[in-house]
């Protein structure tokens, strides 16, 4: 059972690999969700400033911010620009099934688990340890 009383980080950098992988095929011009120690402001708050035409998102897990960052996503590709998500499969929720099912141009599945670098439970930095859900690469394209 996971522990409740541990401070999980929503700070968790996607591997160069995975990044410039999806980059050479979308070419990225904006990230709303960059890796961030600092607080978040009004002026560096990814759900509050205009993204660009191509845009890399991978979220905060925690469940209402990536709720957020999808529903924001879902918004832009509406406006015409290309959304690429990296997300934690959870095809039983609401958001996949009231959000991503509907709006999703593509969903794939990646195999094995993405090995994310960020700060553990205990304060250290790791880069070799899966997340705890599998993940997949969601595309809303501008409509």
């Amino acid at each position: 059972m996971k522990n409740r009383n541990l401070k999980h980080s929503d700070n968790w950098e996607t591997p160069k690999y995975l990044y410039d992988q999806l980059d050479s095929e979308f070419h990225f011009d904006f990230d709303p969700c960059p890796i961030t120690y600092e607080e978040i402001t009004p002026q560096t708050d990814g759900l509050l400033k205009e993204w660009g035409k191509s845009n890399f998102i991978n979220p905060p897990y925690s469940r209402k911010l990536k709720e957020a960052f999808v529903i924001k996503a879902i918004e832009e590709s509406k406006k015409g620009k290309l959304c690429v998500c990296l997300l934690p499969v959870s095809t039983s929720t609401i958001l996949f099934h009231k959000y991503i099912l509907p709006d999703a141009d593509d969903i794939r599945f990646l195999k094995g688990r993405v090995k994310f670098i960020g700060h553990n439970t205990l304060g250290e930095m790791v880069t070799n340890k899966a997340g705890m859900h599998d993940s997949m690469i969601v595309i809303f394209k501008g409509k």
